[in-house]
């Protein structure tokens, strides 16, 4: 894929990334005024303990699936993605009942179901990224995000109270999945999943670096947003969690929307880098037009943020405005670093990314730790921004003076990924 070719291809993604965020945004207000602070803060929990496993639900195998060239190998793969997903799946329904037993909260029940959504909505993004069918992807983007926002506001209607917030994101994600499970590869879902033998093992043996080093760097990952929960409900209450989930929810949509959208052709694009001077420049063009963007965001927080939050969602969230004010700094850095993370699985180098993520998990947390200690919640916020400032500056440092590349293979130039 050609730089062209990569830029309308993140346009497309973008254009139904962009309805679909727009929709929660919309209808955000609504639902800030349906839900209170405190159920806000028992979704948030739950579904962040949920999304903390979905994200290696399938063991990180699915993001080998771009590397691989050959259909039937891809095949294979997806098969094998799908065998894992059963399995967690199925210790997830274990999970739900003990922590139902523990905590006491209903939500943890649909814990296994969300675990499934979000694992086979992101299992089957990367199986039609390979593909390259942006379309069906930018379409599956509108009913995942913008579809969970439309449910959550009807169930909240309904008067079911953090269910509602629950089952949206649920029934959405799995909706999604099903929408690029098709077209079914030769033989059918089914007869993927029920592969054995010697091929199946070989190809988990030859992508063993994904479950091996990037399922601790992404569960580590998605394991700050479950600790800080955990901290800030532990010490302040479910209230004070649902305005930091609020926060969060909606200063990372642009995240969400720019980064998921670049990073699913960012990926193979580097993939397919001719040399290192290519795969450099690619990334260092990414990262300034990711500065340019991020700098409006920033300084509108900084200087507009509680107002913002006030008028948008009504003055009971005001203080998820001052919240928001606190984290402009890591929200921007953040948005910045989300699509290049994928550049370290392209360059092969995900036990370095690895030990880079642990040690940012803990700055995060002593971050938040010593702020929350320091200056309750709004310190906390000032806390995390100082922290991932360091780490974020490392980072972008280090990406655009790589230097250890694997060997540069050219794709064949008549090769098709369909």
């Amino acid at each position: 894929m050609q730089a062209g070719g990569l830029w309308r291809s993140t346009l497309t993604l973008l254009a139904g990334g962009a309805l679909a965020q727009a929709l929660p945004l919309l209808l955000g207000p609504w639902l800030t005024r349906l839900y209170s602070p405190t159920e806000f803060g028992q979704f948030a929990l739950m579904w962040t303990l949920a999304t903390n496993v979905a994200v290696v639900g399938c063991a990180r195998y699915e993001f080998a699936l771009p590397l691989e060239r050959d259909d039937g190998a891809a095949a294979l793969l997806m098969g094998l993605c799908l065998r894992v997903l059963l399995g967690v799946t199925a210790a997830c329904i274990a999970a739900g009942l003990l922590l139902w037993v523990w905590r006491g909260g209903e939500l943890a029940l649909a814990l296994p179901l969300a675990v499934l959504a979000g694992a086979a909505a992101q299992g089957m993004t990367l199986w039609a990224t390979r593909q390259q069918r942006f379309a069906q992807l930018a379409a599956a983007r509108v009913l995942q995000y913008g579809g969970a926002a439309v449910l959550q506001l009807a169930l909240g209607l309904a008067g079911i109270g953090a269910w509602g917030l629950m089952l949206g994101p649920v029934l959405a994600g799995l909706a999604a999945a099903l929408l690029l499970a098709r077209p079914a590869p030769v033989g059918g879902w089914r007869v993927l999943v029920a592969q054995r033998g010697a091929e199946l093992k070989a190809i988990a043996r030859r992508h063993r670096d994904f479950p091996l080093l990037n399922t601790p760097h992404a569960f580590a990952g998605a394991l700050q947003d479950s600790l800080a929960l955990l901290i800030i409900t532990g010490l302040s209450g479910d209230a004070a969690a649902g305005y930091w989930a609020l926060a969060l929810r909606y200063l990372k949509a642009p995240a969400g929307l720019v980064g998921g959208a670049l990073s699913q052709t960012l990926y193979p694009r580097l993939v397919r880098a001719a040399d290192a001077a290519e795969a450099l420049a690619v990334v260092r063009q990414v990262m300034a037009a990711l500065a340019a963007l991020a700098l409006p965001l920033l300084v509108a927080l900084l200087l507009w943020g509680p107002q913002l939050f006030a008028w948008v969602f009504g003055e009971r969230w005001m203080d998820a405005g001052h919240l928001a004010q606190a984290l402009a700094p890591y929200i921007a850095l953040h948005f910045i670093a989300s699509p290049l993370s994928v550049a370290t699985m392209a360059w092969q180098a995900q036990g370095w990314a690895l030990r880079l993520a642990l040690v940012g998990q803990l700055m995060f947390v002593a971050g938040l730790a010593l702020g929350l200690h320091l200056g309750g919640l709004i310190g906390a916020a000032w806390g995390v921004s100082a922290a991932m400032a360091l780490y974020f500056g490392f980072f972008f440092w280090a990406l655009a003076t790589w230097k250890r590349f694997p060997p540069f293979t050219a794709a064949p130039p008549h090769e098709s990924l369909a």
